[in-house]
C-alpha cells in the first residue's frame, strides 16, 4: 500500500514539472510544415531583448559602483593632502622656527590654503589642466566653467572633473607653501601673499601643464620629451625648492645668522608635523593613481618603503657624523623619503623604492650639512636642501628603476608594453627625466627672480630689522603664540 502511495505521488509531482517544461518546448518542424509565423517569434525576440536589457543594467550597475568607488577615494586623499598643509606643513615648519615666529609660521601655510583656493577657482586649474598649448593650458575652464559631475576621459575617466579639480587644488595649495620654509622669521606678511599669488599663475601653473596636462610638453603620454612624474617630482618639489633658494639669497640671511644660535623652539611640533605629513602623502602619491585600483596600492607601498629607508640613512649618516642619531634629522629624512619618491610612486617596485629613500635620505643629509654650510646661504628650514634636492634625486632616479611591470605607460603601434626606465630596457629615459628636471629648475629660478622683484618694487618683501628682532607674531599679526602670564 505504501509503495501505491509513493509511487502515486512520484507520477503527480513529475507531471506538475515535466508538464509545463513540455508545453515550452517547440514542437520538432515538419518538412513541409509552414514557416513560423511573426506571432510565434515574437516571445522569442521579447526573451532576447529583456536579457539584453539586464544584462546593460547590470554592466552599468558594475561601472557606477566602479565609479563610486575611485570616487571616495579620490575624495578620502583629496582630504589626506589638505591635511598635509594644515596641520602637518604648519606644525612641522612652526616647530623649527623661534617661538616669536610659531604664529607667523603657521598662518603662512594657514593663508595660502584660502588664498591659492580663490586664485584656483578662478583661472589656476584652467591654466593647468584646460586645452592649450605645450606650455600653458587655456581660459576655458576660468570660474570653474565647464567642471562638474561628468567625468574628462582626457585625466580621469570614472570620477567627476568636479573631484579631480578639487584633488589638484590641494597640491597647488601645498607647493608655494613648501617656499615658505627658506625665507622663515623675515618674510613680509602682505608681500609673502602676493608672491605665492604670483608664484601660482608664473611657475606653478605651466610647469604642471607641461607635465600632467594633455599635449603638455613633458607628457609622458605623447610630450615631446615624455618625464616621468606620478606624483610632482618636478611640479611640486623641484619647482619649490629651487624657488627657495632663489628666494633665500634674494631675501639674504636674517639677522645673526650663522653666529646666532638658531635651534627650533619645538622638536615635538615638528614631529607631530612630520608624523601628520607621512601619512598624508598616502593620498598624496597613492591617490595620484586617480582610482582605488592596484596601481594606488603600489604607490602606496613604495611611499611607504622609501620613507623608511631615507629616515634610517639620514639617521645613520648623522649618527656617523656626530655621534649621536637626532629626532630633527630622522624626521626630515622621513620627509625627505617622500619627496623623492614621489615622481617615481607608480613606476618602481618596493625594492626600489628602498634604495631611492636611501639614496635620497643620505643625499639631503650631506646637502643640509655640508654644503649649506659651505656656501653659506640662509635656507631656514631646508626647503632646497629637502625638496630641491630630493626632489631632483628622485626625478633622475625615477628614469633609472621605472619599471613596465608597474606601470606599462608606453606602447607600440600595436598596444604592446615598451620598457619604461633603464634597467627596464629604456635608457633614453634618463635624458628625458634630465630635460624634465633642467626645465623645473630654469622656470623656478627665472620665475622666482622676476616674481621677488616685483613684490620688492611694491610692496618690499623682507621685514625691518625692528620687525625682526620683535619677532613676526606680534610685527605681522599682533598676537603671540604662548602667553605665559595667562
Amino acid at each position: 500500500m505504501r509503495r501505491r502511495r509513493a509511487a502515486g505521488v512520484f507520477l503527480v509531482l513529475l507531471a506538475l514539472f515535466a508538464g509545463p517544461l513540455w508545453a515550452q518546448a517547440p514542437a520538432a518542424p515538419s518538412p513541409a510544415g509552414p514557416a513560423p509565423s511573426a506571432a510565434g517569434s515574437a516571445p522569442a525576440n521579447s526573451d532576447a531583448a529583456r536579457v539584453a536589457a539586464k544584462l546593460a543594467q547590470l554592466e552599468q550597475q558594475v561601472a557606477d559602483a566602479h565609479s563610486a568607488g575611485d570616487n571616495a577615494w579620490m575624495l578620502v586623499s583629496a582630504a589626506l593632502v589638505l591635511m598635509m598643509t594644515g596641520p602637518g606643513l604648519a606644525l612641522f615648519y612652526g616647530g623649527l622656527v623661534r617661538k616669536r615666529n610659531v604664529l607667523a609660521t603657521m598662518m603662512q601655510s594657514f593663508a595660502l590654503m584660502a588664498v591659492i583656493t580663490v586664485v584656483w577657482a578662478v583661472v589656476g586649474y584652467s591654466l593647468c589642466f584646460h586645452t592649450g598649448n605645450s606650455f600653458i593650458g587655456g581660459t576655458g575652464y576660468s570660474f570653474l566653467r565647464g567642471v562638474g559631475p561628468a567625468p574628462n576621459p582626457d585625466y580621469a575617466g570614472t570620477i567627476p572633473q568636479q573631484t579631480f579639480m578639487v584633488y589638484q587644488l590641494m597640491f597647488a595649495i601645498i607647493t608655494p607653501g613648501l617656499i615658505t620654509g627658506s625665507i622663515a622669521e623675515r618674510a613680509r606678511f602682505s608681500a609673502l601673499m602676493l608672491f605665492m599669488i604670483l608664484w601660482s599663475l608664473i611657475v606653478y601653473s605651466p610647469m604642471a601643464h607641461m607635465v600632467w596636462g594633455a599635449g603638455g610638453l613633458l607628457n609622458s603620454s605623447g610630450g615631446m620629451f615624455p618625464t616621468l612624474d606620478f606624483a610632482g617630482g618636478t611640479v611640486v618639489h623641484i619647482t619649490s625648492g629651487v624657488s627657495a633658494l632663489v628666494a633665500a639669497l634674494y631675501f639674504r640671511k636674517r639677522v645673526g645668522y650663522p653666529k646666532q644660535p638658531m635651534p627650533p623652539h619645538s622638536v615635538v611640533l615638528s614631529f607631530i608635523g612630520a608624523c601628520l605629513l607621512w601619512v598624508g602623502w598616502f593620498g598624496f602619491n597613492a591617490g595620484s593613481a586617480l582610482a582605488a585600483g592596484s596601481l594606488a596600492t603600489s604607490a602606496f607601498v613604495a611611499t611607504h618603503f622609501a620613507a623608511a629607508s631615507a629616515t634610517i640613512g639620514w639617521a645613520v649618516a648623522e649618527w656617523i657624523r656626530n655621534g649621536k642619531p637626532s629626532v630633527l634629522g630622522a624626521i626630515s629624512g622621513a620627509v625627505a623619503g617622500l619627496v623623492a619618491i614621489t615622481p617615481a610612486s607608480g613606476f618602481v617596485g618596493p625594492m626600489s623604492a628602498l634604495v631611492i629613500g636611501l639614496v635620497a635620505g643620505v643625499g639631503c643629509y650631506l646637502m643640509v650639512a655640508t654644503v649649506k654650510a659651505k656656501f653659506g646661504y640662509d635656507d631656514s628650514l631646508d626647503a632646497f636642501g629637502v625638496h630641491g634636492a630630493g626632489g631632483t634625486i628622485g626625478a633622475i632616479l625615477t628614469g633609472v628603476f621605472a619599471t613596465r611591470a608597474v606601470n606599462p605607460v608606453f606602447h607600440d603601434v600595436a598596444g604592446n608594453a615598451l620598457p619604461v626606465g633603464l634597467l627596464d630596457g629604456r635608457a633614453a629615459q634618463v635624458l628625458n627625466q634630465l630635460i624634465g628636471v633642467a626645465i623645473a629648475w630654469v622656470l623656478a629660478i627665472l620665475g622666482s627672480l622676476v616674481i621677488l622683484k616685483i613684490t620688492d618694487l611694491l610692496i618690499g618683501v623682507r621685514v625691518t630689522e625692528g620687525e625682526e628682532v620683535e619677532g613676526l607674531d606680534v610685527s605681522q599679526h599682533g598676537e603671540e603664540g604662548y602667553n605665559l602670564e595667562a
